[in-house]
Parts: C-alpha cells; structure tokens; sequence
C-alpha cells in the first residue's frame, strides 16, 4: 500500500496552507478594524459588529462534522479558498457605496463563514497527516506562517494604504486597492494548493450520510462527556480574556490623537509600528514558543507561557500614560508585547490539539476553537463601550485585571507531563 505523501512531505503544505488560513481571518478580525477606524467609524461601533464577526468561528462546531462526512478535507480547502478570493473582490467592489459600512460588512460575514469552514478542514488535514511528535514539531512552523500571513495581510498592506490615502487624498480608493490586492493574492493560493496538496489515505468522508444526526450527537457528546470538561471549558474561554478586549482598541489607540488619550499615529506608521515591527515579533514568540514547547512538553512550559501572553498587556498602560511620540519607542514596545503574545499562545493551540485528540479529532478541535472563538467575541463586543467610558488609560488597566482568571485556570488544568515532547 502506498504511504500517504502528506506523511512524508510536510514542508510542502504546512507553511502555505496556514499562511492561507490566516488572510481572511486576519482580515475580518484585524485589518477590518484599521480600515473602519481610517473611514471614521467610532470605536463602539467597531468593536461592536467586527466582534459579532466571531460569530462563524463561534458556531463552527455545529457544522464541523459535516466536513468529516462529505468529500475531503483537501477538496473542502481549494473550494473554500475560491469563495474567500471571490468575497475579497467584492469587498473591494463596496467601497465607493454609500452604504460601504453595512455592505462591506455583509460581504465579510460570507467571507467569516467560508474561513471558519476552511479552517476546519485545514486542521483535520494537519492532524490527519502527522504523528503526534510531528504536530508538536511542526506548530511552530504553522503558527509561523500563520503569523506570516498576518503580516502580509496587515502589515505592508496597511502601509500600502496609508501611502495611497496620502499620495491620492482618496481613503476609499486606498482601501479599495488593498483589497483588490488580497483577491489576487488569495486565488493565486487556491491556484497552488489545486496543485500541490498531497492526498492523504486517511482523508476521507468518516460515515454514510444516512448516519449524519446519530454521528453528529455522538460527536458533541464524546466531546461534552469528558470527566474534566469544566476545567477544560474554564481554561478555553479564559487564556484569552484580557486579550478579547485589548485587541479591538489597539489599532484605535494608535491611530487616534493624542488630547482623546491616543498616540497620533497615521495609517502608515501604523502599518510599519504594529502590523510589521509587532507582527514580526509575534511570528519569533510562535516559532520559539513551539520549539520550546517540542523540547519540553506542554505541562513545564505552561507557567512561563501564561506569564508572557498576559503580563507584557502592561505595556499599553505605559503608553497610554506617557503617550510617547518617537515611533521607534512605540514600536519597540508594541514588539516587546507581540513577542510576548506569539510565544504564550502556542499552550493554547497546544492544549487544544491534546483535547481535540481521538476518533473525532477534527470535529473536536473545531468545538474547542469555537469555545476559543466564543471567549473573544462576547468579551470583544462590549470592550468599545468600555473603554470609551474609561478612557484608553483605564481601559489597559481594566484589560490587564481580567487576565487574572487565565491563571487560576492554569493552576488548576490537567495536562499529560509528556505530551507534546518529541
């Protein structure tokens, strides 16, 4: 029999594939929240309906097993790929309407349900063609160009649009164009993984259609009848609590002027500050985050990743209190804080790889992102509100006192002291 060349090939697939699954994401939950911020949308209103834009990721489980039981995991990704790119073209499209808010926002809600599919099948496709070794070797390099993906998506291309509102005066060409960009990007991927995604043996549809309601309540309820499913809920939907609300105020923060408690950063500056400088960092913590973890295992590592994803949040009440002006200070800081970040939150895709494992391991990995996603999108939306109330000053020392639940779970969860060691 021949050996499944996904087995044996990973540096193949890895990086592109989870470069790839990080644009549209990145793109609905973070550059979305530069470009509204840049066409004069208020910070509640931003926060408010790109947090409901979690929602797809939230609900993910309910349709997971779906992708388990029709077609492949590989033919789930090239298809979804060419409605992201085709819903990337139209967002573009939705610039120059006049109601470019409420039809961008649509078109990115057909964009989040596609890439929270693709992610599904991405990830039974990740842990269907490695061992366990393997996987814990090879999540540094997938958060990598995860991150990788993030920097392509948010970095240069929200210099690119800083550099096109200053040299046309026209923000909405500017945006338009980036997003043009992103489609050909995108279909180009789709292009290359038609090509080159290998075919796994194991990749297959797991039952007959006929059996779809009884597989799919046994799914959840393997998942839901764990002996220590309070603790494992407890540790999803807090390690990322602080972060939840932190994330929907950064690019605000930066981009608006100082006397409202801001640093005055432009477009560009923001680009090259948070997108590139912090966005690079974050890719180094991942990709240290999962070495470490590979030599170590998860259980001794835990402690020093709990610390580094929540206590550098301390850096954003600095600069909120001293607003510097030197944009190499700022970006110096907000690296110091992505580092921090990239490098703790490889325990949370670790922990949930362990959980997810066994007979249903993509649908049940799919449930643990969606906890995962459920924790980011109610905190998210009501964290415009509040920082609005507070002042951004307040709002960092708020956000910084709700990452204390994260440690009290992480005192309590139960971890295997070898997995995740090679």
């Amino acid at each position: 029999m021949q050996k499944a060349p996904v087995k044996s090939r990973p540096w193949a697939w890895i990086p592109s594939l989870y470069f790839s699954q990080s644009i549209p994401y990145v793109i609905v939950m973070m550059l979305s929240v530069v470009m509204y911020k840049d066409l004069g949308i208020s910070n509640t209103d931003i926060a408010l309906y790109t947090s409901w834009l979690y929602l797809p990721w939230v609900i993910k489980p309910l349709w997971s097993p779906v992708v388990d039981m029709f077609r492949t995991k590989r033919w789930w990704i090239v298809g979804l790929q060419l409605v992201i790119g085709a819903s990337l073209a139209m967002v573009a499209l939705t610039m120059r309407l006049p109601g470019f808010f409420q039809a961008s926002l649509a078109v990115m809600w057909l964009m989040a349900f596609s890439s929270a599919t693709h992610d599904i099948a991405a990830d039974g496709f990740y842990m269907l063609g490695l061992r366990q070794q393997q996987q814990a070797a090879f999540v540094g390099v997938r958060s990598t160009f995860y991150r990788l993906g993030m920097l392509a998506g948010q970095g240069g291309l929200v210099y690119l649009a800083g550099q096109l509102t200053e040299r046309t005066g026209d923000v909405h060409f500017a945006w338009s164009v980036v997003f043009f960009v992103l489609a050909a990007m995108f279909l180009l991927l789709c292009v290359y993984h038609r090509f080159v995604l290998p075919r796994p043996l194991e990749d297959h549809a797991v039952v007959q259609t006929d059996n779809y309601l009884k597989e799919f309540f046994a799914t959840f309820g393997a998942f839901f009848k764990r002996r220590d499913i309070w603790l494992i809920l407890g540790f999803i939907l807090t390690y990322r609590l602080g972060e939840s609300q932190l994330l929907k105020l950064v690019a605000p923060f930066l981009m608006d002027p100082v006397v409202k408690g801001g640093l005055g950063l432009t477009t560009t500056q923001v680009g090259i500050a948070y997108s590139t400088v912090g966005v690079s960092a974050l890719v180094l913590g991942g990709l240290l985050g999962g070495y470490v973890i590979s030599r170590l295992g998860l259980k001794r590592c835990l402690w020093l990743m709990v610390f580094s994803v929540h206590i550098p949040d301390l850096v954003f009440v600095y600069l909120a209190s001293a607003q510097p002006q030197d944009l190499v200070v700022v970006s110096a800081f907000l690296a110091l804080e992505q580092f921090g970040y990239g490098f703790g939150f490889t325990a949370m895709m670790m922990y949930m790889i362990m959980v997810a494992d066994g007979e249903h391991k993509t649908a049940h990995y799919a449930i643990c992102t969606g906890l995962m996603a459920l924790g980011m999108m109610v905190p998210g939306m009501v964290s415009g509100r509040i920082q609005e109330y507070l002042g951004y000053q307040h709002f960092f020392i708020y956000v910084c006192v709700m990452t204390i639940p994260a440690f009290i779970m992480a005192a309590m969860v139960k971890i295997d002291p070898e997995f995740g060691k090679k």
